[in-house]
């Protein structure tokens, strides 16, 4: 998943993508700034930050790869929309290498409505729209040997009590949730899970950010062992 012409078509502002101004003020949002903060401050590369992809740049990628198989996309438009963006290592070529994906997710209000004295409502929406993302995803980086995405989960449908999280356990191709699986395991590497970090109470921008560090920085970790530092350094 190495993108050129994402990068031609998207706006830099020092090395990284502008948050989108709708989410400007969002937990999640602060978290993915303060962690690109910290990258540049240190390490020696170049970052580049997009809060969209195109399913044209993913099939364009995947035919490269896999010139054998058979890929499409059926608009032009279509895209997937991380809540908190793709973060990419920026290599010297300009080639895009994705570190950090991540998403949130808020889900349950029959706690309030039981205070209201309103009927419950069903229970799932936001897990349900995840899912598309994740598998879009996972066949983006189906040539790495690492899944770099994370989704951050909370509200009373997450409670440990709540039936909703094997849902969430389901789309983790039944790993743990609430720890980091970033390198793909079993043979071959075909358990490309990623990290789901779900429960009832509010992650916090503090919480989110240590993760997100984690994966990033392990990430591109593997990309210098994969490619050689030598294709990133400044």
């Amino acid at each position: 998943m190495a993108y050129r012409d994402l990068l031609r078509k998207t706006i830099i502002t020092g090395g990284a993508k502008n948050v989108r101004s709708k989410h400007q003020e969002k937990t999640i949002d602060i978290a993915v700034r303060n962690v690109i903060a910290s990258l540049y401050k240190n390490y020696n590369v170049q970052f580049f930050h997009a809060g969209s992809v195109k399913l044209k740049e993913i099939v364009m990628d995947l035919k490269n790869k896999f010139p054998e198989i058979e890929f499409t996309y059926l608009f032009e438009s279509s895209s997937m929309r991380p809540d908190g963006g793709i973060l990419f290592l920026r290599s010297l070529k300009d080639e895009l290498y994705p570190i950090l994906i991540t998403e949130v997710k808020q889900q349950g209000t029959n706690d309030l409505l039981a205070a209201e004295g309103k009927p419950k409502q069903a229970k799932g929406n936001a897990i349900e729209r995840l899912g598309k993302n994740v598998i879009g995803f996972r066949t983006a980086l189906i040539s790495e040997a690492i899944f770099p995405f994370v989704c951050f989960g909370y509200g009373c449908d997450f409670d440990d009590a709540s039936s909703i999280l094997d849902r969430v356990v389901t789309i983790a191709m039944f790993g743990k949730l609430n720890k980091t699986y970033l390198h793909n395991e079993g043979l071959n590497g075909v358990f490309n899970r990623g990290s789901f970090y779900f429960r009832k109470e509010e992650w916090t921008i503090d919480e989110m950010q240590k993760i997100m560090y984690d994966i990033a920085e392990k990430s591109i970790f593997y990309y210098f062992s994969k490619y050689g530092k030598k294709s990133f350094l400044k």
